[in-house]
């Protein structure tokens, strides 16, 4: 008998009077919150002006949550559109199913829209958000404890995550390997280091993002052995494994590839930006030249 485990919510959804408030889709939103926070603060410093990652952000986000989505529902196609099964429940996202290759995927698409509006280059803006994003999945990932759901194998360590019962989905009782902290923590990690290899390599062009990715893909690879949810197999290995190891693979070879071609970080993200904030520090009045004494 396991006396220490991690214990599960009851239920996913809080009601505040007539109101649900899903922990899921909480995660969600306060992690996309972080994102554009830590975000913005991350593009000021790089010469940019503050609010443009949160415009641009009003893109990546929906597209973002449609790519996730669209993802998970073709590679899951059998939990929606098998037999016995209601399409409908496609379009619950608060019950989960979001998955990050599709999000970053139509996210990025959703970014170049709103980048080329304000005439910035994405991959700067990309750099900009990557720790964010980062840390966005960390708090995300929590939603997957509030809904029981994409936890490992069996185990009885003292971190093991203790699973309800629930016989309308399959759900056996035990306690599992908690692969959401696991995953939540190591997108606290991936954060980490994008922030410390940017500050010492100056990293630009892409290439903070793409660090951000190779780094992820290695611990979802880990994740993805010790899950026990149905998934595609193909020879053997997980869809999502097989996933990201391609991944991988395409994000070392940008960072290699760019790193030949455009040496160094950009010099100007967003035109106009440094004359703006010139012109704000000439007019403040702590700027101001003093006046002489009578």
């Amino acid at each position: 008998m396991n006396l220490a485990y991690i214990p599960s919510p009851s239920t996913g959804v809080l009601h505040l009077g007539p109101i649900p408030l899903r922990g899921y889709a909480f995660c969600i939103i306060i992690g996309v919150f972080v994102a554009v926070w830590l975000g913005n603060r991350r593009w000021v410093a790089r010469g940019g002006r503050a609010g443009t990652v949160a415009d641009i952000a009003v893109w990546a986000v929906p597209f973002g949550l449609v790519g996730g989505r669209l993802y998970h529902v073709i590679t899951d196609y059998e939990l929606y559109f098998g037999e016995g099964r209601n399409w409908v429940d496609s379009f619950k996202i608060w019950e989960g199913g979001l998955g990050i290759w599709g999000a970053v995927a139509l996210g990025a698409v959703g970014a170049w829209i709103g980048c080329r509006r304000r005439g910035i280059p994405l991959p700067a803006w990309a750099d900009a958000v990557a720790p964010g994003i980062a840390i966005a999945q960390a708090i995300g990932r929590w939603g997957n404890w509030f809904n029981q759901e994409l936890y490992g194998k069996r185990t009885d360590v003292p971190w093991a995550l203790k699973i309800d019962a629930d016989p309308a989905i399959g759900r056996v009782a035990g306690t599992y390997h908690p692969t959401f902290l696991y995953e939540s923590l190591w997108c606290l990690g991936v954060a980490a280091l994008v922030i410390w290899a940017d500050r010492r390599f100056k990293l630009g062009h892409g290439r903070a993002f793409a660090l951000y990715v190779a780094a992820y893909t290695v611990g979802r690879f880990w994740t993805e052995y010790l899950r026990v949810d149905e998934a595609h197999h193909v020879l053997g290995l997980r869809l999502n494994g097989w996933t990201s190891i391609l991944v991988f693979l395409a994000a070392v070879a940008y960072i290699v590839v760019s790193s030949r071609k455009v040496p160094g970080r950009e010099t100007v993200v967003e035109p106009g930006a440094s004359e703006d904030a010139a012109a704000e520090d000439g007019a403040s009045p702590e700027k101001a030249e003093p006046k002489p004494a009578k």
